[in-house]
């Protein structure tokens, strides 16, 4: 009796000091979580360790990007458990306006994220207007097949971010730290080292880690070589602005603002084509070759006739070089079989149809 008595004090003790450890443990959960006990992590020490391996994704930067990727892969049916570490939760306080092209749009529809244009006084955009030397000419959008609420919206950059990181916050972890490097094992990401925002820095590990803080990265360098980038619609933007609408001296180049302008007013597919490109609706990047090309031919026409002489054909000749200046990098960047033959490039490296 004696034994058996010794063996359930020293049973009790055990059982009381093993929930003593999970009550105070709670609180120290608790005391960490962010969002919700949902989320919680132990603290040990300095170095933060994921219970259970709560986390299956991190990312790094709460921006457009980093907000769009956490909601997407955090809502309800895809079940993975996001967390977001952002620098700076504030909102940008910059004096910054966006344009967001009506494909753009479409995937904000394709994402759930429509809703984020609301509240923030944005305006709708339905094409361009070119002003050149008392001329101008009326550029839409050609968005006949598309719902009515499709179209370009114009907003403060700030607003915005901000109404995708309130998206964002109602499904993953969304705390404010800097990330200082990333944590890796032969070569293999784990996860990142990061301070929060009193200055204590903590270890967060994942299977997989994203980092979308913006062009001026630290981090950047550590994951790839950043050598007019893939021929996205900020290139194609980019290119017009510097080499075609910008004031020039270069006689080659005044012509190829000329040319532009007057190809685009003639309307019909030679305006709805480039429009396409720019607004993301058709980006098609064929297309983009055969309308640079087309407005160089065009331009050149226009500089020759009727009297082709040898400074009109040295300018004609610049014309062209400078529109290859524009067209053969991308080409280059987005690569020879991508551009002229899409149809045979494997799947998982084609853009999703928008319906």
């Amino acid at each position: 009796m004696a034994y058996q008595y010794v063996v359930a004090v020293i049973v009790s003790l055990l059982g009381f000091a093993f929930l003593y450890k999970r009550i105070t443990s709670g609180k120290e959960k608790a005391s960490s979580s962010v969002f919700g006990e949902e989320n919680c992590v132990e603290l040990t020490g300095n170095v933060e360790v994921d219970a259970g391996n709560t986390t299956d994704v991190i990312i790094f930067g709460s921006g457009v990007a980093g907000a769009a990727l956490a909601y997407t892969l955090g809502k309800i049916q895809d079940g993975r458990r996001v967390r977001v570490i952002e620098r700076d939760l504030n909102e940008p306080d910059r004096v910054v306006g966006e344009l967001l092209q009506p494909g753009g749009y479409l995937k904000l529809i394709e994402l759930g994220l429509e809703d984020c244009v609301e509240t923030i006084d944005a305006q709708r955009v339905y094409g361009y207007a070119l002003f050149k030397v008392g001329k101008n000419a009326k550029l839409s959008y050609p968005l006949e097949n598309f719902r009515s609420d499709v179209a370009g919206r114009t907003f403060h950059n700030g607003r915005f971010i901000q109404r995708m990181r309130h998206k964002a916050a109602n499904l993953p972890n969304l705390e404010q730290g800097s990330v200082t490097s990333l944590l890796e094992e032969k070569g293999t990401v784990k996860g990142v080292q990061y301070k929060t925002k009193g200055g204590e820095e903590f270890s967060a590990y994942a299977p997989l880690t994203i980092v979308c803080d913006g062009g001026f990265s630290n981090l950047r360098h550590a994951l790839c070589n950043p050598k007019p980038v893939a021929s996205t619609i900020n290139t194609l933007a980019g290119a017009l602005y510097k080499k075609v609408f910008s004031v020039s001296p270069d006689a080659a180049m005044e012509e190829m603002r000329e040319a532009c302008f007057v190809y685009l007013s003639l309307g019909g597919s030679f305006s709805t084509g480039p429009i396409s490109l720019l607004s993301d609706i058709g980006p098609h990047p064929i297309s983009l070759v055969i309308h640079f090309l087309s407005v160089a031919i065009y331009g050149v026409g226009r500089w020759l006739l009727p009297f082709p002489s040898p400074a009109r054909i040295w300018t004609g000749v610049r014309l062209i070089s400078g529109v290859s200046g524009i067209i053969f990098p991308i080409i280059r960047a987005e690569g020879i079989r991508q551009m002229f033959f899409p149809a045979t490039v494997p799947a998982y490296y084609r853009a999703p149809l928008v319906d």
